[in-house]
């Protein structure tokens, strides 16, 4: 796949964390993120879990900032999103699933009700509505990941998973 292929999904990703749609990623997209699926799971925010999520966002933010802010702007724009922190974790989506982990692995508790470690079908479909994408193909892609089809989803497969939609061209 040629690169202006490969810039061109990321670059239709980039909606994904800019939450709020004014057209650049900031904190403030990872706390409305945060707040969104807190709300969807009824979890207080001041609960365990909600500063938790709220920790993993502010992680996240700092981890994208780093690797992609390149003016120092605290705003991520889309050009500086592929340029940036997609090109620098395109051959390394290792990289990319550490600097997110810390977000997924809160959001995955807030979908685990039962605090096993693994949230069902539904609750991740659910997960990946609030974040931006779209119904069908959130549905479709939460049933991809259930790979042994027992109906429940862990962290190792949301974080894998994660990387690879976010790195490397499908």
């Amino acid at each position: 796949m040629v690169s202006s292929e490969y810039e061109r999904r990321i670059a239709a990703r980039f909606a994904t964390f800019d939450q709020d749609g004014n057209g650049y990623i900031d904190r403030e997209d990872f706390n409305v993120a945060a707040k969104a699926l807190l709300t969807e799971f009824g979890t207080a925010a001041r609960s365990d879990k909600g500063q938790a999520l709220y920790l993993g966002a502010e992680a996240f933010w700092q981890g994208m900032a780093g690797i992609a802010d390149r003016d120092g702007d605290q705003r991520i724009t889309r050009e500086e999103f592929v340029g940036g922190a997609v090109k620098r974790l395109r051959d390394n989506p290792e990289g990319f699933a550490e600097i997110a982990r810390p977000f997924l692995h809160a959001a995955l508790a807030v979908a685990d009700p039962d605090g096993d470690g693994a949230a069902t079908v539904e609750d991740i479909a659910r997960v990946l509505v609030i974040l931006g994408v779209p119904q069908d193909v959130a549905q479709t892609a939460a049933t991809a990941l259930d790979a042994d089809g027992d109906g429940r989803i862990g962290e190792s497969e949301i974080v894998t998973a994660f990387a690879r939609y976010f790195t490397v061209p499908e």
